[in-house]
């Protein structure tokens, strides 16, 4: 049976506009979703249905197809069920849904791979996710009601420790997979039923302005980074004009060149070789009095024709696989490296097909920050490889 993931990605939202392909740590939303089920390798085929040109590019970059929907099922009160109706009414080749959240990028390949094995080899009709929480509940006592509050789940005299007590099960919303059958009977869960348990920090669920500012640390710890585990960063390659420099260039009365780079970014820089990172710096065009000016202490390589060929000579002269090296770039020269290296960067005003290529979306534009931005991200990733060690 064809099965087929989806994602639902609606362009609207009551509380963050564009949600759906907002950056969480460098990476639109929707794209930590699409690239656990790519990844997982069960999928005959991976939607994002969306009514945004913004999403749809997005969601294409990331490897999934796109269904266009209509505006009836595009409204504020627009259920999930109806998008999920009208997409099966166009794709009669798809005999079960996979309904992937976009708001769970702690989503792994591993749990989808597992849930795939229910409804297709154990004839389940529908299967959710859900997790487990450790919280007493009490019942609601509305203003101006005169009563007390009971106990719903515990007894306060004999409270339970937290090992003591194996918690209730709720649904997180991560993911709900159903058969057509069912779908078009109007239900998500039904028929032959099964949940699936998340683990407790996979379950993220990014819904309200308040999740953002400490999403990005949770989803760097427990997020999903694709096949091959992560590796110690080791080289870090930045290209000078629009990555260390806001690309601009000034010229005097005299004839003489000028550019403005962010001390920041001098920073950034400086805490990666206390790191034992080693910073090599690579241009285009003929920069050496800018570099000589700015004193960076660093090995660099200007009036560059290819850069990608300088990128693997200096890979293989330290003897590096390409995990650990990263690359910061902007131009259409830096694509090739940015898809080569292991971690990639781009500052937010960088062409498309750099941000096409990269792994990380900086917030900070070129010359103002990026790099200083980039060196704080690799930072908490190799805190994700320390950890990954010790465990």
């Amino acid at each position: 049976p064809h099965l087929a993931a989806l994602v639902l990605a609606r362009g609207g939202s009551k509380g963050i506009p564009l949600k759906n392909i907002k950056l969480l740590a460098g990476v639109p939303l929707i794209g930590w979703v699409l690239r656990a089920a790519i990844d997982a390798g069960v999928f005959h085929s991976i939607w994002v249905s969306t009514d945004h040109d913004e999403i749809e590019k997005v969601a294409k970059q990331f490897g999934a197809q796109v269904h266009r929907r209509s505006p009836e099922v595009s409204q504020d009160s627009s259920t999930s069920l109806e998008a999920i109706t009208e997409f099966l009414n166009h794709h009669h080749e798809v005999d079960i849904v996979g309904n992937i959240q976009a708001t769970s990028p702690c989503l792994h390949p591993s749990d989808l791979i597992k849930v795939a094995d229910l409804i297709q080899k154990e004839g389940f009709d529908s299967v959710f996710s859900v997790v487990r929480r450790h919280q007493f509940r009490w019942s609601e006592v509305k203003k101006g009601e005169n009563k007390m509050t009971e106990p719903q789940n515990l007894n306060p005299a004999k409270r339970y420790r937290r090992q003591d007590w194996p918690g209730e099960l709720y649904e997180n919303g991560s993911f709900y997979f159903a058969k057509r059958h069912l779908i078009e009977k109007g239900y998500l869960q039904g028929g032959k039923m099964a949940y699936y348990e998340m683990r407790a920090e996979h379950s993220v669920d990014i819904d309200i302005d308040i999740d953002w500012p400490i999403a990005p640390q949770r989803v760097l710890s427990f997020g999903y980074f694709g096949k091959e585990p992560l590796k110690e960063v080791k080289l870090l390659v930045c290209s000078i004009d629009g990555c260390l420099t806001n690309g601009r260039i000034y010229v005097t009365e005299d004839h003489k060149e000028m550019v403005s780079y962010d001390y920041r970014d001098i920073v950034g820089l400086d805490l990666l070789k206390k790191r034992g990172i080693q910073v090599r710096l690579i241009a285009d065009r003929d920069c050496s009095k800018t570099l000589s000016a700015m004193q960076l202490g660093c090995v660099a390589k200007v009036n560059v024709t290819n850069k990608l060929q300088v990128l693997k000579d200096w890979q293989e002269d330290m003897g590096l696989s390409w995990k650990e090296v990263a690359y910061l770039g902007n131009e259409e020269s830096d694509v090739e490296c940015l898809k080569q290296a292991g971690m990639s960067g781009v500052p937010a005003d960088a062409c498309a097909p750099a941000q096409k290529a990269a792994g990380y979306i900086c917030k900070s534009r070129g010359g103002c920050g990026a790099v200083r931005e980039f060196a704080e991200h690799i930072f908490l990733l190799l805190e994700k490889v320390n950890s990954a060690r010790k465990q």
